[in-house]
């Protein structure tokens, strides 16, 4: 939880020291402050790692790092907040099951972490300790990280995916992995994006919402249990 005075609170498991509250990996029950985090405006949690940006613009995490999703250039697990290295003038966060995005005031997206699917989006299934620039992608407005699927929405509207597609998230009309972005079949006026564990959804400027993916129990809204590898409109 992200205070109004810019102080960032946790509380749950903490096996990997995802909470930051420097107690070990003792899980707690009540929310308690993660010291040494101040001036914090947004934050983000993964599977059991978690990020906080700061309004000058840096990122910072603490958790699991078995895969390098602390961008710290290890990878062995904090249970204290840790500074990504040579990521700066960051406006957004998100968080994949085992990877972490970052939207630069640029608009430029970043990525390291797990890549096995290729959700890091550098052409690669290479995972990376340190940010990475996703490829080819300018003008970005927004993020979001699934479980390892990767989204951002640019200026123009447009949705862009890449990583896992098994369950046909990715929205391009396939079931292939795609480890640079793809164009989401489509869909343009989109002013806002969400991705779930293996599904995804989009409000367009009309105030229709659309969503693709996985949908076995029927969280794509269309009166359906059918997978869907491009957009829906959810129903009513």
């Amino acid at each position: 939880a992200l205070k109004s005075d810019g102080a960032v609170w946790s509380w749950g498991s903490n096996n990997m020291g995802q909470t930051g509250c420097a107690k070990g990996y003792t899980a707690h029950d009540v929310p308690m402050q993660i010291a040494g985090l101040d001036g914090i405006v947004a934050v983000a949690a993964g599977s059991d790692h978690s990020m906080a940006l700061s309004s000058d613009g840096i990122v910072w995490a603490w958790g699991s790092n078995g895969s390098g999703q602390l961008g710290n250039s290890a990878t062995w697990s904090s249970p204290v907040p840790t500074q990504v290295h040579g990521l700066a003038d960051v406006a957004a966060i998100s968080c994949g099951s085992a990877y972490s995005m970052a939207l630069k005031k640029d608009g430029t997206v970043w990525t390291w972490g797990s890549n096995s699917y290729g959700q890091l989006g550098d052409g690669t299934l290479k995972r990376r300790s340190t940010p990475v620039q996703v490829a080819g992608l300018d003008g970005v407005t927004s993020i979001a990280a699934s479980g390892s699927s990767s989204m951002a929405l640019k200026h123009d509207g447009t949705i862009w995916a890449w990583g896992l597609n098994d369950r046909g998230q990715l929205g391009d009309g396939s079931r292939t992995n795609r480890p640079r972005p793809v164009q989401v079949i489509g869909m343009d006026d989109v002013v806002s994006i969400a991705a779930g564990w293996s599904h995804s959804l989009a409000t367009r400027r009309d105030s229709t919402v659309w969503a693709w993916g996985w949908n076995n129990y029927g969280q794509l809204g269309n009166g359906t249990r059918e997978d869907s590898n491009v957009p829906v409109q959810i129903v009513g």
